[in-house]
């Protein structure tokens, strides 16, 4: 009897030992779409980790991790690594951007104070495209930042930043490898690298590029930011600095107050004409789909930071709409 009991003894306490193991909970760090596989082909109920939020973690593999969400039917789920990165890594870091900003300030004495000093690149002609993304989501109803979107939103009532594009537009996929190039091209952009931005640019951008969510960020950076001559940082601090003259002017209080009507091009370019001085207007040209304007592309050169200088530097294209609605914020 005493040796039935010593060897169940010995069978059950390895079980007991692994029960008596505490469960791991981490921290999310990023808003990461929690995957049923490892492979990231299907998300049943659209789940995405919170920032801020902690997660049980079942394991470790290959650069993901499979987490617990508790109270959905499909519980565990794969994650990237990165959306658990120590809080360390997201410490907003001194870049080389910070000492360009403080000598181009020096010498830029007639800047205005809402014009932020740009990053130089070396990208002669550049195109700044900016969606409304009103009607974005009216013809694009699937895509994740759509689903939600409200008329609180940002973009219900001023442009968003779709990407700053360096010319001619065959000028692409700088020393990227195929591998990330074949991510690109099939769509797989949350497989695409994660970019090193630093808190202060990706909080900002989360919120001016709707797209964020579906990764867009990625995408732009590895097409197009490659070839801007900088680095992640100050190809996003650039876009959204310029972004941000174009939601500062009466540009975005023209198309506020005209939100349901359908307006003209050349009414725009007054408009910008007024805005940022006369012979910019020419500069940019409109882009719609099933009569909705989608995208203002502002076409704009190197050296400067004010958009008015940057947009006389640029090319004069012909535009693809000359007339559209500005979709209001729903279906």
């Amino acid at each position: 009897m005493k040796k039935l009991l010593t060897s169940a003894f010995i069978l059950t306490l390895p079980l007991v030992l692994v029960a008596k193991k505490p469960p791991v909970y981490e921290e999310a760090t990023k808003e990461c779409v929690a995957f049923n596989n490892m492979k990231h082909t299907a998300n049943t109920n659209n789940i995405e980790l919170k920032i801020g939020k902690k997660y049980r973690i079942l394991q470790h593999n290959k650069g993901q991790i499979l987490t617990l969400i508790e109270g959905e039917r499909v519980a565990q789920r794969w994650v990237d690594e990165s959306c658990f990165s120590d809080k360390s890594k997201s410490i907003e870091k001194k870049t080389s951007l910070d000492s360009t900003k403080k000598s181009d300030a020096k010498s830029s004495n007639k800047e205005t104070v809402k014009v932020k000093i740009l990053a130089k690149s070396t990208s002669k002609q550049n195109l700044l495209a900016l969606s409304w993304q009103n009607a974005f989501c009216q013809t694009h109803q699937y895509k994740r930042e759509c689903k939600s979107m409200n008329i609180k939103d940002f973009g219900a009532t001023h442009f968003v930043l779709h990407g700053l594009w360096p010319q001619p537009r065959n000028n692409q996929y700088c020393n990227v490898s195929k591998k990330e190039i074949g991510k690109d091209k099939n769509k797989q952009w949350n497989k695409l690298n994660d970019l090193d931005l630093n808190s202060t640019v990706r909080e900002e951008l989360s919120s001016l590029m709707p797209g964020y969510s579906s990764n867009l960020h990625k995408h732009e950076w590895v097409k197009h930011g490659t070839c801007y001559g900088t680095d992640a940082n100050s190809y996003y601090y650039n876009a959204m600095a310029l972004l941000t003259q174009v939601n500062e002017s009466t540009l975005q209080k023209y198309f506020k107050l005209n939100i349901g009507k359908q307006v003209r091009l050349k009414e725009i370019r007054q408009v910008i004409d007024k805005t940022f001085g006369k012979g910019t207007g020419e500069h940019v040209t409109m882009n719609c789909n099933k009569g909705l304007i989608t995208e203002l592309w502002f076409h704009i050169g190197n050296d400067g930071s004010n958009l008015k200088t940057l947009l006389l530097k640029g090319k004069t294209p012909k535009s693809r709409c000359h007339k559209g609605r500005i979709d209001p914020v729903g279906y």
